[in-house]
């Protein structure tokens, strides 16, 4: 009994073991929409984490405002219906009531604005940075300039990966490379830094927007018109979002994917990719997927 006991408890422990790391993996490579995902994507930056917080504030107001106009509504169908009161109110006035409707909606605003413009501040004051990228939208895809990067300045166009393309790419798991949202060149940035963001559209094209979830950024990228913001990841990862500005016939492919890693990885991959783009992401992939199996193996110890 006690030997069945046990096996039954290595075999519960060991497939744990490898739920846990299927999951750890995906956390640590991929922040994606999931489907059926009704809440914001899980942040990544500090700018992040109080979006997330002001709109779980805000519920706290729309709910009630929400449910006592329901529920004046259902009390004004039901009680003063035609043939329950065959005499209508000839009522003009109340002030109390006047003065409570004035009163509480501001008290709402005021609750609900100084929070917003805190936040608001936060997004669009840019503290000291340690990096540039620019990025430039065009019909349909996204160009990546780093600032300041060497002799040979780094620049390359970021592609929505095509489905026959994923094997020479080394990117055929869908699951951390999906459909519509893998790219062939990711932005690389390095983890805990301070990156500015500079965004714009070609000139002869049309307007787009950058917007990546977990990192609370949504910005207009505008033909002839420089517009910036910033963000500092705070774990490593690779990211998703999309261009949410309809511009055009592919308008739906046009991802986003920004790969945040070590700053050794990060200062290997600029060093390279000045000279090999291709052979700088083969290397900088390689190391991420053996620093995913290495994962794997270690939650698996863990649990055992």
């Amino acid at each position: 009994m006690n030997r069945a006991y046990a096996m039954m408890m290595t075999i519960i422990c060991l497939i744990t073991a490898s739920l846990a790391g299927l999951v750890s993996a995906s956390v640590a490579h991929a922040d994606q929409p999931h489907p059926w995902q009704m809440g914001l994507q899980a942040p990544a930056t500090e700018i992040m984490h109080q979006i997330s917080w002001f709109e779980k504030y805000t519920l706290w107001f729309i709910v009630p405002v929400t449910l006592f106009v329901l529920a004046l509504l259902i009390i004004v169908a039901v009680k003063f219906r035609a043939d329950k009161n065959p005499t209508p109110s000839r009522t003009s006035h109340n002030t109390t009531i006047e003065i409570v409707w004035t009163v509480a909606p501001i008290l709402i605003l005021f609750m609900l604005a100084i929070p917003s413009f805190n936040l608001l501040n936060a997004q669009l004051e840019i503290p000291e940075t340690d990096m540039t990228v620019k990025a430039t939208a065009t019909q349909w895809q996204w160009n990546y300039e780093y600032e300041g990067s060497g002799e040979t300045p780094v620049a390359f166009d970021s592609y929505m990966l095509k489905e026959p393309d994923r094997e020479a790419a080394g990117k055929t798991d869908v699951a951390t490379y999906p459909r519509l949202l893998a790219v062939d060149n990711e932005m690389i940035i390095p983890v805990g830094k301070t990156v500015r963001l500079l965004v714009t559209a070609a000139p002869t094209d049309v307007i787009h927007a950058f917007a990546m979830p977990a990192f609370g950024v949504k910005i207009d990228a505008v033909p002839g018109r420089l517009n910036e913001t910033w963000f500092r990841a705070e774990r490593e990862g690779l990211y998703y979002g999309q261009c949410s500005e309809l511009c055009g016939k592919d308008h739906a492919y046009m991802p986003i994917a920004i790969r945040v890693v070590s700053e050794d990885k990060y200062t290997a991959w600029l060093a390279a990719a000045a000279n090999d783009l291709p052979g700088a992401y083969k290397a900088l992939l390689a190391s991420a997927d053996n620093e995913n199996a290495a994962g794997v193996d270690v939650a698996a110890n863990d649990v055992k």
